[in-house]
């Protein structure tokens, strides 16, 4: 854990993917609803399986140059309804590696965050929360 938290096993290691299940439970748990999922980096391995299981319930998906995105098929990413906002840094190798993959997700648009790295929502605060407000408002 950090901080204070208490230790935790995760469901699975780093760079595997982490059953949709998972997910699911969080969002029932918590009784959320449909939510919208902002995904960055590591998270991919948690967010993608929820994304691209049967029945998933998402409002939207925003993925931030995630991990995992070679791990899911082309035709489970063909499968996927939920509108997407596919961001990444323009100066990220790893962001134009993962919007190679996630391109594929048939509801999307694409937002590159110019002059910025691989935590671009970092980098160009005021950008990343522009296109995220813009996105967040159509799904409204």
């Amino acid at each position: 854990g950090l901080g204070r938290s208490k230790e935790a096993t995760a469901p699975a290691p780093i760079g595997q993917l982490v059953p949709g299940s998972f997910l699911a439970a969080v969002v029932d748990a918590l009784e959320l609803g449909p939510p919208v999922v902002i995904s960055p980096s590591l998270s991919g391995m948690y967010s993608l399986p929820f994304l691209t299981a049967p029945g998933s319930q998402l409002r939207g998906y925003v993925p931030v140059a995630p991990i995992c995105t070679d791990k899911i098929n082309a035709a489970d990413y063909a499968s996927v309804k939920t509108p997407a906002l596919i961001v990444y840094g323009d100066q990220d190798p790893m962001g134009q590696t993962s919007f190679e993959h996630l391109k594929q997700l048939p509801n999307h648009r694409v937002l590159i965050v110019k002059g910025a790295g691989h935590p671009c929502y970092l980098d160009k605060p005021e950008e990343w929360h522009a296109g995220l407000l813009d996105f967040l408002q159509e799904l409204a």
